[in-house]
């Protein structure tokens, strides 16, 4: 029997912007401000909301999405089912104690495993990956990754992965043309009249 994989497309005609890694005090911040009143989702390292809670807060008051991406950033693979279950044990709990309950969950680097499929049952969440990846962690320019991601993104339905801080394997020494892409989609997607939706808006009942 062939395994269900995470979700990685939204609805004809929307597109949800999506944003792994953070929370960055500085990168961040630059992020909701391009986004302006734009819906977005952030999947957060809540070892990082453990030292900044306020930036997961501002964004959540801002109406977009805060789903977990992990405590600790290994690949599920690398992990013993206990190693995530407690992972996601930990992240909940760190999340919980802002008022923030997850919805929806995109383990690293998008790897699943069985265990992952089990935990995220049992606390409700539902796995998401993407269909557009801009790769801005390896430094390219908007207007690259613009090119690149934007007929994908103009065909509707799609998950644009992005991300608000300098995770592992970055090539890159700021989030700054990340940035520059946000607006960009931003323009793009408002043209071709696209809806912008948080992951949850689209959640399986």
């Amino acid at each position: 029997m062939r395994e269900e994989q995470p979700r990685a497309r939204t609805q004809p005609g929307a597109v949800a912007l999506t944003f792994d890694d953070g929370p960055d005090p500085v990168w961040t911040p630059h992020v909701l401000e391009q986004l302006g009143e734009l819906p977005a989702t952030f999947f957060v390292d809540t070892s990082r909301v453990r030292d900044h809670p306020g930036l997961v807060q501002a964004a959540a008051e801002l109406g977009h999405e805060v789903g977990f991406h992990c405590d600790r950033h290994r690949r599920h693979t690398d992990l013993t089912p206990a190693e995530i279950a407690r992972d996601v044990e930990d992240g909940l709990s760190t999340l919980g104690e802002l008022g923030l309950r997850p919805r929806v969950w995109r383990a690293p680097w998008g790897i699943v495993t069985a265990e992952t499929r089990r935990t995220a049952s049992r606390h409700d969440l539902e796995l998401w990956n993407w269909s557009t990846d801009t790769h801005d962690w390896r430094g390219d320019s908007a207007k690259e990754m613009l090119a690149a991601v934007g007929p994908d993104m103009d065909q509707g339905g799609s998950v644009v992965l992005m991300h608000d801080a300098m995770g592992p394997g970055a090539r890159r020494s700021d989030c700054a043309e990340t940035g520059r892409l946000v607006a960009a989609l931003a323009k793009r997607g408002q043209r071709a009249g696209m809806r912008f939706v948080r992951l949850s808006d689209v959640r399986t009942p």
